[in-house]
């Protein structure tokens, strides 16, 4: 029987990791769970120990992909499952996306979220995003900037150095449909916590949006 681990990035994550490792350990096919702290200055170490996973804990906060980077060497199952660590009890669906690796059937496979309850923003960030693996394939991507994302080791390797800003998702995303993996959306009804339209809120996504078109001319200019 394949192996599953799950990996974790997480910053500032205190208030969710708990929750979020607690509900993965329900997940059947897991059997391995690293949480990869990003020079986190609060106690998300602590209670992820306390929890009961592994913590992989870097220096200083160099960005999601950047965490996901560095995970790579410890992965030593058949297949892995990134996480954000504040799904909290939702995190308990990721058997949704790990089923059809294991089972042959596709070769990344990516969590579709529901709709947010409030407005984040005005879908700028996401429509870049759906528009740029239009363009690559015929898929339509409901979810294009999930972060609850399933693969084998192959496949993970295959496809990093992840991009290490907030163009992580979208630069796996194109990556793999040019390499010709089978891409794979399945709808959950995870949660995890929503930018609002406060200022933070446009700040977060200003970033995202610039380098997401930072990722979008890069695959270009590698003919993808």
């Amino acid at each position: 029987m394949k192996s599953v681990m799950a990996v974790i990035p997480a910053f500032n994550e205190e208030e969710n990791i708990a929750r979020t490792i607690a509900a993965v350990q329900r997940v059947s096919q897991i059997s391995r769970i690293l949480v990869v702290d990003d020079g986190s200055t609060d106690k998300t170490t602590e209670q992820s120990e306390q929890a009961g996973a592994e913590v992989l804990r870097l220096p200083a906060n160099g960005g999601k992909g950047g965490a996901m980077n560095r995970s790579v060497e410890f992965v030593d199952c058949d297949v892995v499952v990134f996480l954000d660590a504040d799904l909290g009890e939702t995190a308990s669906q990721a058997g949704l996306i790990i089923t059809p690796i294991l089972e042959g059937k596709a070769d990344l496979c990516i969590a579709a979220f529901p709709a947010p309850s409030k407005k984040g923003g005005f879908g700028l960030v996401k429509g870049t995003a759906r528009r740029a693996i239009r363009e690559l394939s015929d898929m339509e991507v409901n979810s294009p900037l999930s972060g609850q994302r399933a693969m084998s080791k192959e496949v993970l390797l295959d496809l990093t150095p992840f991009h290490e800003a907030y163009g992580v998702e979208l630069g796996m995303t194109l990556k793999a449909l040019a390499l010709g993996f089978r891409v794979q959306e399945v709808m959950t009804t995870m949660k995890h916590n929503e930018t609002g339209r406060d200022l933070k809120g446009f700040i977060h996504r200003g970033k995202q949006f610039l380098d997401l078109i930072k990722v979008i001319e890069m695959m270009k200019k590698k003919g993808v």
